[in-house]
């Protein structure tokens, strides 16, 4: 049995020597077609929506935010009562 099984896995020559060897399918040749048929409607979809997209994505009046930016916020800071006293275990917010 160990004979037998030895010669079959080291008789390891290729048997792909018929007429059909390598032949391509229509079958894979429709695949083809249609993956390159979805990317180009992928494509022109893309396209579309990418000129809905403005030039610039700057607000048309930026002064709110500039303000925001400078550190001009409107709240005050909170007041602690004695700012010698190191941070405890009270003094987390939630």
């Amino acid at each position: 049995m160990n004979h037998l099984l030895l010669t079959v896995i080291a008789d390891g020559a290729p048997h792909h020597n018929g007429p059909d060897f390598g032949k391509a399918s229509p079958l894979g040749l429709l695949v083809v077609v249609l993956l390159l048929i979805a990317t180009m409607f992928l494509l022109r979809s893309m396209n579309k929506q990418l000129k809905k997209v403005p030039e610039s994505f700057d607000p048309q009046h930026p002064e709110p935010d500039q303000a925001a930016d400078d550190g001009t916020d409107t709240q005050a800071p909170e007041q602690t009562d004695d700012p010698k006293r190191p941070p405890g275990p009270d003094d987390e917010p939630g």
